[in-house]
């Protein structure tokens, strides 16, 4: 029935077998394709030899990392290799941070008039049951969170051009804070998706000459008990995630240490099936002739960007569409190849209208809405 819906009359799909610890066998894989899919985490552990891989044997790579140190990381070592191979490197490609980053370019190609700063609103809704991830993104926040000081020390290596501010400076909230907008407690949201959206506002600023937009993310916790609660665990992760012997037990006890909320087993088919997400964005910027380095900001915007459980249903959605516009729009991407951020790759390309016919929705709120 697929095959016929798909007017194929006849496909196989063969199986590789490679390890990321024999560079032989990631070599044999990637001379055999135009594109790895690489869904192998953490990335700081796993991630870098399949980059290799692909950069040195001609195939374009993308994964699905919200670790900021392996993405920077990989484009201070691989950007210009991969250039001189014609080949792209586009980490990031999953709910980190398909959403935010794409989601910040479709409110800046909705305003009439110039974006210059957005804020992005995360909720989760789950059923009964709940919600949880599976505990390697939580390896990936704990080794992250304990290696603070060699990402700074990797983007001074790197030695990134500052972006500059257009318009009225984006003011940044507190690390808890009663959202107005939403009527419950809201925090600083702590992937990667300000990181990815600041290099993807860096790029499309220097190599397009667009105006940069200021960006804040934030989630919504709900009310005053779950604020306490995720203080609590918060105030113990930062703690323990300083010490070897606490990082170990961060790392056996994933459930003990997040309430729940990471465990090594994963979400069951239900929770996932009762689980959505929305980002909501408000951007503000100047009207059409006004000069945005003059006077307050003027014009506000709304939109959203809903679809189903984050981790283990919108992220493969993403990252498979993303796939689809690295081959099927070639030319809309960046002339060169290189490692790029989501935004930096796939700004020119069909990427938002393919994820809108597959579930993953971008909208304009109308101000009733709102």
């Amino acid at each position: 029935k697929v095959l016929k819906s798909l007017n194929i009359s006849s496909y196989s799909v063969g199986v590789l077998l490679c390890d990321v610890g024999d560079a032989g066998s990631l070599a044999a894989m990637a001379r055999q394709t135009r594109l790895v899919l690489n869904c192998v985490g953490p990335y700081r552990f796993f991630g870098e030899p399949v980059v290799k891989a692909c950069v040195e044997n001609g195939a374009s790579c993308i994964d699905i990392s919200g670790e900021p140190q392996f993405l920077e990381g990989m484009y201070l070592k691989y950007n210009e290799k991969a250039a001189e191979k014609g080949v792209y490197v586009i980490g990031s490609c999953g709910f980190d941070s398909i959403p935010a980053d794409m989601g910040v370019l479709y409110t800046r190609d909705k305003l009439k008039g110039t974006l210059t700063a957005v804020e992005s609103f995360l909720t989760v809704k789950s059923g009964p049951e709940g919600s949880c991830i599976h505990d390697g993104t939580w390896k990936s926040a704990v080794y992250g969170l304990s290696d603070q000081d060699n990402l700074k020390k990797l983007r001074k290596q790197i030695g990134y051009t500052p972006v500059p501010v257009v318009g009225a400076k984006l003011k940044r909230r507190g690390l808890v804070f009663y959202s107005q907008e939403f009527k419950e407690y809201s925090i600083p949201f702590m992937g990667s998706d300000v990181s990815v959206v600041k290099r993807s506002q860096r790029y499309l600023h220097t190599q397009l000459q667009e105006t940069p937009v200021q960006y804040a993310a934030y989630a919504n916790v709900g009310g005053f008990g779950s604020v306490m609660k995720l203080m609590f665990a918060g105030i113990l992760f930062l703690l323990l995630v300083k010490f070897s012997l606490g990082r170990k037990l961060l790392i056996k006890y994933p459930e003990f240490f997040s309430a729940g909320r990471f465990t090594k087993k994963g979400p069951t088919q239900k929770q996932m099936d009762e689980t959505s997400f929305t980002m909501t964005f408000f951007g503000e910027g100047y009207s059409e002739g006004q000069d945005p380095q003059k006077g307050n900001p003027n014009v506000k915007i709304c939109t959203q960007v809903k679809g189903p459980e984050p981790g283990y249903i919108a992220t493969p959605i993403a990252m498979v569409q993303a796939a689809v516009a690295l081959l099927e729009d070639a030319a809309c991407l960046p002339a060169q190849g290189g490692v790029y951020s989501p935004g930096a790759a796939f700004s020119k390309t069909k990427l938002i209208d393919r994820l809108n016919k597959r579930g993953v929705e971008f909208s304009v709120i109308t101000k009733p809405e709102v």
